[in-house]
């Protein structure tokens, strides 16, 4: 009898324990289906979803929107996806073979009736654009249309058309193109001025030649001057994202959480791991606007080398260029250009700037950034502490010199 009793406790025990490690299997895989982690999201690249999907709603949650396939991802995609052009450039480069061959040596080396080798090649390049208005006005970046006048542009529904390049400003990266088309889908451009860290970014490109791939990733930083990302030659305060950029990406759109454009990506660091860098949506906008309507683009300039301060820094700009400056906190100008508009109007090295115009500046892109939203030839107040007096300098901004 007990024998018997304890074989049927045995196998009670043995089909709970059968149930319940298939009742945790399967409930598990629900909630990770339910509840994707922030780490499965991000790395997550998924091409643009068919025409078909009609999401429900678009106000940026994790969860889905009239479907279990259907995010705020997706819909943002949804919106913008179409706009988004990808762009083939083909332009001709100087020949480097051809270059050292007008040596005497080298042509005596290799013989005088060797056929001629071509003094330049072609080179093609694919980036990303997209569509600012049903016409055909779209925006890219600099270096993806650079040196060329035309280019070829195709669209999602499969088109191709030729683009005229209309301006090119390589200063900021920015570009436009012009095509001959109507009633194309646009994008809607959002807000970058009030972006957080650690809010949603979504890009949408070309990567490699991979049409239309969409990345996921967060707003890492905001202001990120030209110098710290690498690109001293720009002038662009830079949004950094962990969304996936890659050659090809260049001149996409970075998406917020609604599906507005917040930044054009660039594509600028070819060492960068894990980092992404876009245009705020602003300064391009301003930007493609003066090169549709003027062809080009005038950006003010002072002449200064600014850096900012800190306990360390102080110690070094005072060792590197023999100054002797007494803050550890502020703008202190480094150098000054001359000929310059600062030369002209008073400002010296060591100069630490406290103010522009009447507005505190605590960063060097806080200054960059009000110099460049003022007019070539305005007159701005430049207040700063020297020797531990503040004075104020009127300084007439000039036109940012070209590149020779």
């Amino acid at each position: 009898m007990i024998m018997k009793l304890s074989l049927k406790q045995l196998s009670v025990y043995l089909f709970l324990l059968v149930f319940g490690c298939g009742a945790g299997i399967f409930g598990s895989r629900y909630l990770l289906l339910k509840n994707p982690s922030f780490q499965q999201l991000k790395n997550v690249t998924m091409a643009s979803p068919p025409e078909s999907v009609v999401p429900n709603s678009s106000n940026g949650g994790s969860g889905s929107t009239g479907g279990d396939n259907v995010n705020f991802i997706a819909t943002a995609v949804q919106k913008v996806g179409p706009a988004v052009v990808r762009i083939n450039a083909t332009r001709k480069v100087a020949n480097p073979i051809s270059e050292a061959l007008k040596n005497p040596l080298l042509r005596r080396f290799f013989g005088e009736d060797e056929q001629p080798i071509p003094q330049e090649r072609i080179e093609r390049g694919t980036g990303s654009g997209f569509i600012l208005s049903e016409d055909g006005e779209l925006l890219t970046n600099a270096h993806v249309v650079a040196d060329t006048d035309t280019v070829q542009v195709t669209l999602k529904d499969g088109r191709s058309l030729e683009g005229k390049v209309v301006g090119v400003d390589s200063v900021t990266d920015v570009a436009v193109v012009k095509i001959k088309a109507d009633n194309l889908p646009t994008v809607k451009l959002g807000n970058s001025q009030n972006l957080i860290p650690g809010q949603w970014a979504i890009a949408i490109g070309n990567p490699l030649g991979l049409d239309n791939t969409v990345t996921i990733g967060i707003i890492s930083a905001t202001d990120r001057t030209s110098t710290q990302v690498g690109v001293p030659d720009k002038r662009v305060s830079f949004i950094q994202t962990d969304a996936a950029i890659n050659p090809g990406n260049s001149g996409g759109p970075l998406l917020n959480a609604q599906g507005e454009v917040i930044g054009v990506n660039t594509a600028i660091r070819a060492d960068a791991q894990g980092l992404g860098f876009a245009i705020p949506i602003e300064t391009a906008a301003r930007i493609a606007n003066q090169l549709f309507t003027k062809g080009r683009v005038e950006h003010p300039f002072l002449g200064i080398e600014m850096a900012d301060l800190s306990p360390i820094k102080k110690q070094q700009i005072n060792q590197e260029n023999q100054l002797n400056i007494q803050q550890e906190v502020g703008i202190v100008i480094k150098g000054v250009t001359d000929d310059s508009p600062a030369k002209r109007g008073g400002l010296l090295p060591g100069d630490v700037i406290q103010k522009v115009n009447g507005n505190a500046v605590k960063t060097s892109a806080q200054v960059q950034k009000l110099v460049e939203s003022s007019n070539v030839g305005e007159i701005l107040a430049i207040e700063v502490n020297r020797n531990g007096k503040t004075q104020t300098f009127k300084v007439q901004s000039g036109a940012y010199p070209e590149r020779k």
